[in-house]
């Protein structure tokens, strides 16, 4: 599916890889971005599959996560508007390491294999951005791994309300609403565990009055609480 898109440089621009790119530039970029959209849920590409290319997020979040054998999934990050992803099997020539699906109904720019090395041989400091970008990717790679292995499910969950609460809580005078994602089963994958400990220790939360629970909105009644669980990282 290919069309024209006036905002597709305006979308690329946004992304750290192309910042420092002339107009002309991105112009030329996005004429060869094409617009693919996904409906929730749908899988934008599965890990080790070969790599066609990257992507963009143009609108709607992305969702990366790996497999396991026996069928748990691990989020490794969710990614919205002016987010890039895959630009090292690109970089590399490798595959997938990780599948991405959309979490809602999402547009993304996809930019060929071949037009991207293109860009790195005629803009070297592309290349260097892709080694910032991997970097950054990398050391949040190795805070997921020191989570999963050195903290409790009780730390991990405490440690997500926190960072949600401070990236989109809404104050009000009860303490600060957050809205969970969509079910448990999500939740778990993206603290690296098992639907019915998310709901366990949901619910330890609450008698232990740190939260009120209504569906999926949450209103953490004490936040200083749930920051002292984190001081906490033994099993």
């Amino acid at each position: 599916m290919t069309e024209t898109r006036p905002n597709a440089a305006k979308t690329l621009a946004q992304v750290g890889l192309f910042t420092g790119l002339s107009e002309a530039e991105l112009t030329f970029l996005a004429q060869r971005a094409v617009p693919r959209k996904f409906s929730a849920g749908e899988i934008v590409f599965s890990e080790d599959d070969p790599c066609a290319g990257m992507y963009v997020v143009e609108s709607g979040h992305i969702r990366i996560f790996k497999t396991s054998a026996g069928g748990r999934e691990q989020v490794l990050s969710i990614d919205g508007p002016g987010s890039s992803v895959a630009e090292l099997p690109v970089f590399d020539g490798g595959s997938y390491p990780a599948s991405v699906s959309a979490v809602e109904d999402s547009t993304l720019l996809f930019v060929s294999k071949q037009d991207f090395q293109a860009l790195c041989l005629t803009h070297p400091q592309v290349a260097l951005k892709v080694l910032r970008v991997v970097g950054a990717r990398l050391r949040r790679l190795v805070g997921i791994i020191e989570e999963l292995s050195f903290t409790t499910v009780r730390h991990r969950l405490a440690a997500f309300l926190v960072r949600l609460a401070q990236r989109e809580g809404t104050r009000i005078p009860e303490g600060i609403e957050i809205t969970l994602p969509a079910s448990n089963q999500e939740l778990a994958s993206q603290i690296g565990t098992v639907r019915e400990l998310v709901s366990r220790n949901l619910s330890r939360f609450q008698q232990e009055k740190f939260i009120q629970m209504d569906g999926r909105r949450i209103v953490i009644a004490n936040l200083k609480a749930l920051e002292s669980e984190l001081e906490g990282r033994s099993q």
